[in-house]
């Protein structure tokens, strides 16, 4: 892997360890172009490299794919609507995607919570996608696959359990949650996520959608041939974000601050903006565990976040991965430490991403 690395610190005081820890870690993986980036308390450290040679706009400036790591942007999205008011989690969501259309007795019973919380008994896609995405499955998979199909393959589902009896995780479930949101509010998901969510945190370099060129990672597969941009389909809630590294710990920043301990404003100061007041509420509501999964119930889940425990508290992440991009994103709730990653390249077996992200999550001191 030829290395060309650069470490940025956006704030004074940045310890050397931490840009240690991450140069160290990132030579455990080998990808075109690689973000590790750390905050502790509002102080932020980035170290960028990779095999690639570095492109005119530098690697942490970038919008990345981040798959499903898109879903708690979904998840602060219902919170921010159900401190609104305009719905609840207990909503039914053929009641609102559909009033009075004959749907099977489970569906009928599926809420806001259970499809945001993997407890709908919904597939990871739904039954008819695969025909359809199989012929071009390295390409465009999600592409040929658009909102009303979503819709409809929903009203006409058949859930394998009682919803909220058991986790089974789903895009699919997800995807109907941004589409009854959007019919609940008579808005865009994508509209409706800039205004409650994107815009209150400053996130000015999050979006749905591709960017101008030349401001978008291009992803890579295992040997090294470029990827077309993502495009989701039906299924945008559940994947369709892209961000830079800087923005991600802008997202995660707003996430550590709150009830749970201090957050970025009341230490060095950053960049990034300060927390909407109003979201106060929605980004604790995100962060308090709420289901158990898994032998012994030993997994634990928020609303839209994996709850683990780790030598140092608890920690809340979630990665995602495209067909040739991964993020990861984590938190440590009342450390003040948040950790964002991102790669343009995707690697089934033996891949270390995931694992040296969440590592320098749990194991930094």
């Amino acid at each position: 892997m030829t290395d060309t690395t650069a470490v940025r610190v956006t704030a004074p005081g940045s310890p050397a360890a931490t840009a240690r820890l991450l140069a160290e870690a990132a030579r455990t993986v080998d990808a075109p172009d690689l973000v590790l980036a750390v905050s502790r308390n509002g102080v932020r450290t980035v170290h960028t490299g990779g095999s690639a040679e570095p492109g005119p706009v530098p690697r942490e400036l970038m919008a990345y794919e981040l798959g499903s790591a898109s879903k708690p942007y979904a998840g602060l999205l219902l919170a921010r609507l159900v401190a609104q008011g305009r719905v609840r989690y207990e909503d039914r969501a053929a009641d609102l995607l559909a009033p009075g259309f004959p749907v099977h007795p489970a569906v009928r019973r599926i809420t806001l919570r259970h499809l945001l919380t993997h407890t709908s008994g919904l597939p990871g896609l739904p039954a008819d996608f695969y025909p359809q995405a199989v012929p071009r499955w390295s390409t465009d998979p999600y592409g040929g696959y658009p909102a009303d199909r979503v819709v409809r393959a929903f009203l006409r589902a058949r859930p394998r359990h009682r919803p909220g009896t058991r986790w089974h995780y789903s895009n699919f479930a997800v995807s109907v949650l941004g589409h009854t949101l959007a019919a609940a509010t008579g808005t865009p998901w994508e509209v409706l996520l800039h205004q409650q969510v994107l815009a209150p945190l400053g996130l000015d370099a999050t979006r749905v959608r591709p960017g101008p060129d030349g401001t978008d990672a291009v992803g890579h597969r295992r040997d090294g041939t470029p990827v077309p941009a993502l495009d989701t389909g039906g299924f945008a809630a559940a994947g369709a974000v892209r961000a830079t590294p800087l923005d991600l710990l802008t997202f995660l920043e707003a996430h550590v601050g709150g009830a749970d301990g201090p957050g970025p404003r009341d230490a060095a100061p950053t960049d990034s903006a300060p927390t909407d007041p109003a979201l106060a509420g929605p980004l604790a509501e995100v962060r308090r565990p709420v289901l158990r999964r898994g032998r012994r119930h030993a997994h634990t889940h928020t609303l839209t976040w994996f709850h683990h425990p780790s030598p140092y508290g608890p920690v809340l992440f979630h990665a995602g991965a495209t067909l040739g991009q991964q993020a990861f994103l984590g938190f440590r709730p009342g450390t003040g430490l948040a950790v964002a990653a991102t790669a343009t390249r995707r690697v089934h077996r033996a891949d270390t991403f995931v694992a040296t992200a969440y590592g320098v999550l749990t194991k930094t001191p």
